[in-house]
């Protein structure tokens, strides 16, 4: 190995001892089929999410062309998954970071997916005047500010914008969830990750909010993970 590869070797090493994630140090991590570019400007995907792609992809024929959009997309992982799987869909990937976006947009070049188009902006404000999705998806922020685990793990390393909601975690599905139906064709259904011990307090947001055919869906530990409603 050459002095040069000792540096390089030497620098990585060096962020692996002091917790940064391997995902970061190999600028790659696999979702669902895909294998996908993530920065420390994105979240690191996970496991549980393809939770939300699976009930997603139940919502949405093989051969319909039906419109998505997924806010909060950071690396693309959620929209490229179900662009991926159903090639027809036209589905809208947004982030209020620029930087993320760069991220996704390469990712969707990268795996070939022309079926996806991005746009910037705050969750629903980013979708403008759109009133006709057929399904809304989103893996919002969900951890309370103040709890201690932000400070532990991988999550030091992940940008706090997309971890971190406010005093109970549920700001930003707060915001979805009020918004969202105004971009929804009838008959079209909203779907968001949460944290575990947030279901009951997530349904409630939904039929406050006068959604229909409400409900929580766990995950592969048993855990509610996915809530969401139609209208």
């Amino acid at each position: 190995m050459d002095e040069a590869a000792q540096a390089v070797f030497a620098a990585l090493l060096a962020r692996r001892l002091a917790g940064e994630p391997v995902a970061y140090l190999v600028g790659r991590r696999g979702f669902w089929s895909l294998e996908l570019e993530v920065t420390p400007a994105t979240l690191i995907p996970r496991a549980e999410t393809e939770r939300l792609v699976e009930l997603a992809l139940a919502r949405l024929p093989a051969d319909a062309a039906a419109r998505v959009a997924d806010l909060g997309t950071g690396s693309g992982a959620i929209a490229l998954a179900i662009a991926r799987e159903r090639p027809r869909a036209r589905v809208v990937a947004t982030d209020a970071s620029a930087e993320a976006l760069a991220v996704a947009r390469r990712n969707a070049a990268r795996l070939g997916l022309g079926n996806v188009v991005f746009a910037q902006g705050d969750w629903c404000a980013a979708l403008g005047e759109a009133r006709d999705f057929d399904l809304i998806v989103s893996n919002p922020p969900y951890i309370a500010a103040g709890d201690p685990h932000l400070g532990e793990g991988d999550l030091r390393f992940e940008p706090a914008a997309a971890l971190a909601s406010g005093a109970d975690g549920l700001d930003a599905i707060r915001r979805i969830v009020r918004d969202a139906r105004a971009h929804l064709r009838p008959g079209g259904g909203l779907l968001f990750e949460h944290g575990y011990r947030q279901g009951a307090a997530v349904r409630a947001l939904l039929a406050a909010a006068g959604y229909r055919e409400v409900f929580s869906a766990r995950d592969l530990e048993g855990r509610e993970r996915v809530s969401g409603g139609s209208i």
